[in-house]
């Protein structure tokens, strides 16, 4: 397992963000980071008594390299410390609560202190005492329904921070650099990428492979439904319970932010509800568009096919539960033919 403390210079880093010696007490690489190291550095004699360490670094990324992706395709996960700092900017702006910047390095600079290790990016922000959402969700659902609440407001802030384009914060839409060609509309980009997801997914999924061609004519029936849409709100992306964090006073707090983005929030919303199960019902709006909620779920169930079978070419260590995931996802797929 990957190990930050062989790589960064960490009383030099703190010392930085901190703005004085810090003691270290221990370091631990947290589960979950698919993209990026994440860890937290317990400190001894000073506030606070933690800090979390963002480190990306091409050793930290589980996931096989591709080349059928655009960078610039803005539903292309994402990741570096570059769109984080969009992000947390953006978010901010929004009113949204994300976890505080203590310090971060210059973009594409190697790690402090580090001869010889790869070039890696940075961040070192606080650590939020409540755990996540998801752990209240299983452990006290009756004591989540306040961070819930709140959790709804902060979509609705996050929905009203319109744009007249989609794509990424931080990058230039087209328009904006002198380019007269159109953009794909963003229902059709979704379509685009849930047909290249159906054929990966029939390679390595014998149920979607004998359902292949039912699953394509259900996906372009769905596109045609959906009529254009010149606005678009602010999207997280991969918004489950536990990229929600609880601060200490039980507010949620969005982490995991690096792939923010103006687009249609029935692609929230159809993730938000994959996620949340049957504690979506607080997160709901009534007002969604019903088509584009149909084609982006399927879109999305295809997506978690493909996505978590192409990490376990990887060496991602939790594979039972990608293959979980998988699973699940195919089943709800295939659901949509019935």
């Amino acid at each position: 397992m990957r190990e930050l403390t062989t790589t960064v210079d960490l009383p030099e880093l703190l010392r930085t963000a901190l703005g004085a010696p810090a003691e270290i007490v221990g370091v631990e690489r947290l589960r979950g980071g698919s993209k990026k190291g994440v860890y937290r550095v317990r400190l001894a004699g000073t506030a606070p008594a933690a800090v979390i360490v963002y480190r990306w670094a091409p050793d930290e990324d589980f996931w096989p390299e591709t080349g059928g992706e655009s960078p610039t395709d803005p539903l292309t996960p994402a990741t570096g410390l570059a769109p984080y700092l969009a992000a947390h900017h953006a978010l901010r702006e929004a009113g949204v609560r994300t976890p505080e910047l203590l310090h971060a390095t210059e973009p594409g600079t190697a790690d402090p202190g580090a001869t010889g290790s790869p070039t890696a990016d940075l961040a070192v922000v606080e650590d939020l005492p409540g755990g996540t959402l998801e752990s209240l969700l299983t452990g006290d659902p009756t004591r989540a329904a306040t961070p819930l609440t709140e959790l709804a407001r902060t979509l609705d802030h996050m929905r009203h921070a319109q744009s007249p384009h989609y794509g990424r914060v931080g990058t230039p839409h087209p328009s904006d650099v002198g380019s007269a060609s159109a953009p794909t509309p963003a229902e059709q980009l979704v379509l685009d990428r849930a047909l290249r997801d159906l054929t990966e997914a029939a390679s390595r999924d014998a149920t979607i492979h004998a359902a292949h061609d039912p699953l394509m004519t259900r996906l372009r029936d769905l596109r045609a439904r959906v009529h254009p849409r010149t606005a678009y709100g602010l999207v997280h992306g991969e918004l489950g319970p536990d990229h929600v964090l609880l601060d200490a006073d039980g507010h949620p707090v969005l982490i995991d932010i690096e792939g923010l983005l103006h687009f249609d929030v029935e692609w929230e919303h159809t993730f938000l509800r994959l996620r949340f199960g049957a504690h979506y019902d607080r997160l709901a709006r009534p007002d969604l568009d019903p088509d584009r909620l149909a084609l982006y779920a399927l879109a999305q169930h295809l997506s978690l096919v493909a996505g978590p079978l192409r990490l376990l070419d990887g060496d991602f260590p939790d594979r039972e539960a990608m293959l979980g995931i998988a699973a699940h996802n195919a089943r709800a797929a295939l659901a949509t033919l019935e």
